[in-house]
């Protein structure tokens, strides 16, 4: 009986469950991006960048200093939030931005705030009309 698996009650016991590795709790990931500059992309389409200070459970977050990042076409402003809260279900993804990254790829002209609102608005405006004008044309496509 050398070499066999003691037996309790006359049966070999059964073999141990085969081991899995250790995946990190999801708060876990998130943890590591504390005191980081992030850049979040929400539901709506907006990306927001700030320092990441707080989160919870349910993956809600507190960026400091952050702005809003908007991008018309080839220009780009930042509009100035400060201190935000965001839902976690808004989230779409979180990464980390690189001190140093180059802000925007070439080509993009940055402008200021008050800039970048109204080419904001004016392509807000430019969408609706497009909308408006496909709908109406609508029974062509039937």
């Amino acid at each position: 009986m050398e070499g066999q698996m003691p037996m309790i009650g006359g049966e070999i016991p059964p073999p141990p469950p085969p081991q899995l590795p250790e995946i990190p709790a999801p708060g876990l990931a998130i943890a590591e991006e504390l005191d980081q500059r992030l850049l979040v992309q929400l539901r709506d389409g907006r990306k927001l960048l700030g320092h990441l200070r707080s989160f919870d459970q349910f993956a809600n977050v507190v960026l400091e200093d952050a702005i809003e990042r908007v991008v018309v076409g080839r220009l780009y402003g930042d509009i100035h939030l400060g201190v935000q809260v965001v839902r976690g279900e808004n989230v779409v993804l979180m990464g980390r931005v690189e001190e140093g990254a180059a802000e925007m790829p070439a080509g993009y002209e940055r402008v200021n705030e008050a800039e970048i609102k109204e080419a904001q608005k004016a392509e807000k405006v430019e969408q609706e009309l497009r909308g408006g004008m496909a709908g109406r044309f609508d029974f062509l496509d039937e």
